[in-house]
């Protein structure tokens, strides 16, 4: 939560008038630093959203994101939580190879997204560049994986983005 894309894209958010919630993943909480199985991640974070939605959110239109793995949850789950659109920082398309595993792609998880979709990859990301879709943009920064290069370019890429959406 305290990664500088993260506080950029916060307060980004805040300047537009738009109340923003950081969760920790459950796993962090614990102090563990292997992040449980997909469906672990995906059903603690529709809990979290489903209790937010049903006291300090009540009735307000969401826009779900995270940055690396939680925006793979936020993908996976937009539907589940009634999003009306997702940002993604630093998608992780495509995971570094492994010895004797077949190389992954994580396209699918972007693609069942049907809101809007904004994703902030850094140019020179080794987890690789997403293409733009039907419901996605893709806006290139500089840097890598952890968009900490270009600070004001992200703010720029969100807050354009954010105007559009709201």
């Amino acid at each position: 939560m305290k990664a500088p894309d993260i506080v950029t894209a916060a307060e980004v958010a805040h300047l537009e008038g738009i109340s923003v919630a950081l969760i920790e993943q459950p796993y962090r909480v614990a102090g563990r630093r292997s992040p449980a199985r997909a469906p672990q991640l995906d059903a603690a974070w529709v809990a979290v959203v489903n209790r937010l939605r049903s006291g300090e959110l009540a009735g307000l239109r969401l826009i779900v994101g995270g940055r690396s793995m939680g925006a793979r949850v936020a993908c996976r789950t937009a539907e589940a939580t009634d999003a009306v659109a997702v940002l993604c920082l630093a998608f992780p398309l495509e995971p570094p190879s492994r010895a004797g595993k077949p190389p992954q792609n994580r396209l699918a998880e972007l693609e069942a997204v049907i809101v809007p979709t904004l994703v902030v990859q850094g140019e020179r990301d080794r987890f690789g560049m997403p293409p733009p879709g039907p419901h996605r943009e893709v806006v290139k920064v500089p840097g890598d994986h952890s968009l900490k290069a270009d600070l004001d370019a992200l703010a720029l890429a969100v807050r354009t983005w954010l105007s559009r959406i709201v």
